[in-house]
């Protein structure tokens, strides 16, 4: 019995993430896109509205202790980063491991999964994140639509969990689509979009890390 209660727990949690589309699979077709850039290079201006309630469990902690956020120093930057700039290199950062396989408990470029590929992420820039992502979500200010900008974390409850077990980056937003970068059980890393019927059923909320 424990043996059976094992395997089904290993097979419940290796389909957590897994999508039924793919937006963006390799760099090449990430930097068509105009999604993927080398350090230097911008990515287009966000002033969409996601077209999507916040869940409402969320927003109540919003201002709660739970939250705890990575804020400015007194000159007003992240070690001597502005705002824009640390969230474009955050998401140049995460973009460059488009391709990279899936693996559980992976933090670098020989496999990510999706949490751990946002605390590598951050972690080069001496930002230590929560390890998985029901706990990720429970780090930083949740966002009302209108405040999401790239960088930000995106937080999914997939298979009709009810927790959060999937967790991506923002890396555009197109009125009310959101694209984001991740680490997908199937194809690695890439960029899915909350057009995705999967994606879009399963979002749960936004926050910011940076404040």
């Amino acid at each position: 019995m424990k043996k059976l209660l094992y395997i089904l727990f290993i097979s419940l949690f290796f389909v957590s993430c897994k999508p039924t589309s793919v937006i963006v699979t390799s760099k090449a077709e990430a930097e068509k896109k105009g999604l993927y850039k080398k350090p230097g290079a911008k990515i287009g201006t966000q002033k969409s509205v996601l077209d999507k309630k916040i869940d409402a469990k969320v927003v109540e902690k919003k201002n709660s202790d739970e939250f705890k956020v990575v804020k400015r120093r007194e000159d007003g930057s992240y070690n001597g980063l502005t705002f824009e700039e640390l969230s474009k290199q955050l998401v140049e950062t995460a973009t460059d491991n488009i391709g990279c396989a899936y693996r559980s408990g992976g933090e670098n470029k020989l496999g990510f999964d999706c949490s751990g590929l946002m605390c590598s992420t951050f972690k080069r820039f001496d930002i230590t994140l929560p390890r998985t992502s029901n706990e990720m979500s429970r780090y930083g200010r949740t966002l009302e639509p209108e405040e999401i900008q790239k960088g930000d974390l995106i937080f999914f409850r997939t298979l009709g969990s009810k927790v959060i077990n999937h967790v991506g980056m923002v890396v555009e937003i197109n009125d009310d689509e959101i694209k984001f970068v991740h680490a997908s059980i199937k194809k690695g890393v890439i960029i899915s979009s909350t057009k995705e019927d999967y994606y879009g059923k399963a979002f749960s909320h936004v926050n910011r890390i940076l404040e």
